[in-house]
C-alpha cells in the first residue's frame, strides 16, 4: 500500500470552457426568435421616433417649409427654450400641477382606503361609487367639468350664488389666477381612486395579529398606523406616487380640452405647450428640442420607479 505524505488535496474539477457571446447567443437563436417580432416593432415604433425626435432638435424648421429643408442649428433649439419667460413660466405651471396633483390625490386615496378597509354596511356600494371617477373617459370628464365650471350656465356657480357665498358666478377656467387651481381639482378628482386601489391592496398585506396587539397593549389609532400600518404602505405608496408623477408630468388631455393652455398661457403645462409648437406654430425643431427635455425627465422617474420596484421584489425574496 503506498502512503501519500504531506498535503492532501481534493481532486481538481475540470472548470467549463466559457463560452463567447456569439456563441451563447447562437445557442440560445431559438428562443431570440420568439421575442423577435416584438423588438421589431419596439425598434419602429419607440426606438426610431426617439431617435428622429432627438436629431430634428438639432435642426430649424421654420413655418411653412418641408421637414427636407431644415437647417442645422446645434444647440440654439435648447437655447431658445431655456433663455425664454414662457419657458420657465410653463415650467412654474408644470410643477405646480405635477406636484399638487400627486400629493393631495395620494392623501386622498389614502384616506379612502383606509376607510375602506373597515366592515360597514353599503362598503361596496361606497368603493363602486368613489372608483367611477376613474372609470370615466377623461375626455367625457373634461367636457363635463368644462359644463359645470362655466361662468354662466355652470351648476357650480349657480349653487355658490344660491347659497349666498357668491355674488354672481366665478370664471374659474376664464381668469388666470384661478384656471390652474381648477384644472388640478378636475386631475385630482380623476386620479385619487387610482391612489385608493392601490392603496387598498398595500392594506390588504398588513398582519392583522400585529394590529390587534398593539391594540391590547394600549397603542392608539395613529401609532398603530404610523408603526404598523404605514411601513407596510411604504412599497406600494413610493409606487403610487412615482405612478402619479408620471401620469401628470405628462398629462395632456385635461388642460387641452378645458382650457387650450390659455389664458394667457396660464395653464399651459410642458406636454401641451409641446403640442403647441409642434401643430400650432409648426416649429417642429423647438418641439423637437422641448421633447427631449421631457423624455430626459421622465426617464429619471423611470428609474427610480424601477428602483422602487426591484427594492420590492428583494424584499419580498428576502
Amino acid at each position: 500500500m503506498n502512503t501519500v505524505t504531506g498535503q492532501i488535496r481534493p481532486p481538481r474539477k475540470t472548470e467549463p470552457v466559457r463560452r463567447n457571446v456569439l456563441q451563447t447567443a447562437w445557442s440560445h437563436r431559438g428562443d431570440y426568435g420568439y421575442v423577435l417580432p416584438a423588438i421589431v416593432v419596439m425598434l419602429i415604433v419607440i426606438a426610431y421616433p426617439v431617435y428622429y425626435t432627438i436629431d430634428l432638435s438639432f435642426f430649424q424648421t421654420p413655418p411653412g417649409l418641408q421637414l427636407r429643408d431644415k437647417k442645422f442649428v446645434g444647440l440654439d433649439n435648447y437655447q431658445a427654450i431655456l433663455s425664454s419667460g414662457v419657458f420657465w413660466k410653463v415650467t412654474g405651471n408644470t410643477v405646480m400641477w405635477t406636484i399638487s396633483s400627486t400629493v393631495i390625490a395620494f392623501l386622498l386615496g389614502l384616506g379612502c382606503a383606509l376607510a375602506l378597509h373597515r366592515e360597514f354596511v353599503g362598503r361596496g356600494i361606497m368603493r363602486a361609487i368613489l372608483l367611477i371617477p376613474w372609470v370615466v373617459s377623461a375626455v367625457a370628464a373634461s367636457y363635463v367639468w368644462k359644463w359645470l365650471y362655466h361662468s354662466d350656465f355652470g351648476v357650480i356657480g349657480a349653487a355658490l350664488v344660491s347659497f349666498g357665498l357668491a355674488d354672481r358666478p366665478p370664471n374659474f377656467i376664464d381668469n388666470i389666477n384661478t384656471v390652474l387651481p381648477s384644472l388640478i381639482v378636475v386631475n385630482i378628482w380623476r386620479e385619487f381612486s387610482f391612489a385608493m386601489i392601490m392603496l387598498m391592496a398595500g392594506l390588504q398585506t398588513v398582519p392583522e395579529q400585529l394590529l390587534r396587539a398593539a391594540q391590547v397593549d394600549g397603542a392608539g389609532a395613529w401609532n398603530r398606523f404610523w408603526h404598523i400600518t404605514f411601513p407596510h404602505l411604504r412599497g406600494v405608496s413610493t409606487v403610487t406616487i412615482l405612478l402619479l408623477a408620471v401620469a401628470n408630468f405628462n398629462s395632456f388631455i385635461i388642460p387641452f380640452i378645458m382650457t387650450g393652455g390659455g389664458p394667457s398661457n396660464a395653464s399651459h403645462i410642458w406636454i401641451t405647450h409641446i403640442y403647441e409648437f409642434a401643430f400650432g406654430r409648426q416649429r417642429w425643431g423647438v418641439a423637437s428640442a422641448y421633447s427631449v427635455l421631457l423624455f430626459i425627465i421622465l426617464m429619471t422617474l423611470g428609474y427610480f420607479y424601477v428602483r422602487a420596484l426591484s427594492k420590492g421584489d428583494e424584499s419580498r425574496q428576502g
